[in-house]
């Protein structure tokens, strides 16, 4: 990677992709020795673009950032009976608030030395004042830049938003990028409107902003078609090819005739007819014995055969219809409410950026970009500040590629780490962590006061739940299993799972055996109290816990990848 220069040159120099000690391997069969060029990441995405990424390093960065604190952008949980849970995961707790972080990002930002993005922020803090669109802004502008900085010469970026904050935006990397380097505002349409509006239209579509660096930025021509369905043409297309073969091949007749009327060497008799010809006398001659030159009738000028199998298909523009969103129905569907269909992901990795280059998303959810990228062959790196995301992407990665590698950064990899975590003051870091290990969900998130002995939550079947209490501290006993027998009692659980750092003690597996079993009709009875360390939670992930039916998870396992553009290279 080319190195980084200005002010963080030194730490850059050292963390550039650097291997921090909390970091596991995406893959068991990987070899020693052999590092992944893909890297995903735990924590806020400005600390990693900082201290982790190089400066010209990054070919095409995607991000779908969450805008404010609604529910509607947090990670929403939902039972089996598709209710909705009142716990939640904020993944960014006061991010979009004014506060300490807000001003510190918006100091920032004045003294990048960018000062096209300080001025213009420093006039959206005038005219907005110090509410929450302020902090997003501010927090989205320190982001911009970094993400400006890893940008190679050839690299595009696409920013994917909403119209709550489209237009602020735009301005915004107007400033970071410089107005020149706009490329499109694309309207994504993801779905239809929902019913009549009384004051207004639905909103049913997102925006895509697009920036290159530079004028030599990467650009696939062929990209930017959309194949044609033969079994629906559009009207204009059909009229236009109206002729067809004995093998049913459709055809137009296209003009030979050379815009240009002086050409010499092209001018020529052919079939009786001279005119200035777009071929040489050869390359028509050829064409004609072939078959791909025809002549209606003689004296006729002779027309060329154009099959619309051998076209690229409809252009692209900036308004895309033809990518559904994902339904509740859908196949790739795995249950994170923002989701985006990988199709989407596809076509803008396709147009900017060719194999073997470097794909970023910094708010990458539940890792549809990444999923794009491993499956066309690009290099990847995603960063998101949720435990829970990450266990979903790896979840979905190992799932739709087998044998898949990559290094996640920033979360335990061994016991001693998983102890490091939790003695560093990170509590509820570790009991998220901790909780995504057994694929649970976190029980008391988005509540005030005491957890009441609930850390988490585990569905089975479809309606049957368990619940989870998790231990970091070494002092544990036998009065917190009576606890949690407890908590089964008045959440009318099914089983519990007491999720310890240490060991259990004796008097501990001898009371959580007395519980007894939990039996679910049709299936083997399980241990209603279940004592699982976090030792045994890593090396087994959900299959620590005994569950009498496996659930149909709140993520589901994503679909193999059958074939991948990088398969298909290693093929060839």
């Amino acid at each position: 990677m080319p190195q980084p220069t200005g002010k963080r040159q030194d730490c850059q120099a050292r963390a550039s992709l650097a291997l921090d000690p909390c970091q596991r391997i995406g893959s068991p069969n990987q070899h020693k020795g052999t590092p992944a060029t893909n890297h995903l990441h735990y924590g806020d995405n400005l600390a990693v673009l900082r201290d982790s990424i190089a400066s010209e390093s990054v070919d095409l960065v995607y991000l779908d950032p969450p805008f404010n604190s609604n529910a509607s952008y947090n990670v929403l949980f939902k039972a089996p009976d598709g209710a909705s849970s009142a716990a939640q995961i904020e993944a960014f707790d006061d991010t979009w608030h004014w506060n300490d972080s807000a001003e510190a990002a918006f100091t920032d930002v004045l003294r990048s030395g960018n000062g096209a993005a300080a001025e213009m922020l420093r006039a959206m803090r005038g005219f907005l004042g110090e509410n929450d669109m302020m902090a997003y802004l501010a927090m989205m502008a320190v982001r911009l830049l970094e993400l400006h900085r890893v940008l190679k010469p050839t690299g595009s970026l696409y920013l994917h938003c909403d119209p709550t904050a489209s237009h602020y935006l735009k301005i915004l990397l107007d400033a970071v990028f410089g107005a020149v380097n706009f490329r499109n505002e694309i309207i994504w349409q993801r779905m239809t409107g929902k019913s009549l509006m009384k004051r207004r239209l639905p909103t049913n579509h997102d925006v895509l902003l697009v920036y290159q660096k530079t004028d030599a930025a990467t650009w696939n021509d062929s990209a930017i078609y959309i194949p044609y369905d033969m079994d629906n043409l559009p009207a204009k297309t059909r009229s236009k090819y109206s002729h067809k073969d004995p093998d049913g091949r459709l055809y137009q007749l296209d003009n030979l005739i050379n815009p240009n009327s002086n050409r010499p060497n092209l001018t020529y008799e052919f079939l009786g007819v001279t005119r200035v010809w777009r071929w040489t006398r050869e390359r028509m001659q050829a064409a004609y014995d072939a078959g791909l030159v025809v002549q209606s009738a003689p004296g006729m000028v002779p027309r060329q055969k154009r099959y619309i199998d051998e076209q690229e298909g409809i252009a692209l523009s900036d308004v895309w219809t033809d990518i559904p969103p994902l339904n509740s129905q859908a196949q790739e569907r795995l249950g994170y409410p923002t989701q985006k269909p990988v199709a989407l992901l596809e076509r803008i990795l396709s147009a900017s950026s060719n194999p073997g280059d470097v794909v970023l998303d910094p708010f990458c959810g539940c890792g549809t970009t990444v999923h794009a990228a491993e499956k066309l062959g690009r290099s990847w790196i995603g960063i998101d500040v949720t435990h829970l995301a990450i266990g979903l992407i790896e979840k979905r990665l190992r799932s739709a590629f087998p044998g898949v590698q990559f290094l996640t950064h920033g979360v335990p990899n061994d016991l001693a780490g998983a102890k490091d975590l939790a003695a560093r003051g990170k509590y509820h870091e570790f009991e998220k962590w901790a909780l995504s290990l057994i694929d649970a969900q976190p029980g008391n998130l988005g509540k005030k006061g005491a957890d009441r002995g609930l850390d988490g939550r585990l569905y089975y079947g479809k309606t049957g739940h368990g619940v989870v209490s998790v231990k970091a501290g070494e002092n544990v006993g036998v009065s917190m299993i009576r606890d949690l027998k407890g908590v089964i009692e008045r959440e009318k659980a099914g089983i519990g799972v007491f999720l310890t750092l240490t060991e259990p003690t004796k008097p501990m597996v001898t009371e959580a055996a007395s519980a007894g079993l939990h039996e679910e009709p049709g299936f083997a009875p399980v241990p209603r109290l279940q004592i699982v360390t976090i030792e045994q939670a890593m090396a087994l992930r959900e299959r620590a816990v005994q569950l009498p039916a496996r659930r149909e998870d709140t993520f589901k396992r994503a679909a193999r990848e059958e074939d991948t553009s990088r398969q298909r290279a290693l093929d060839l």
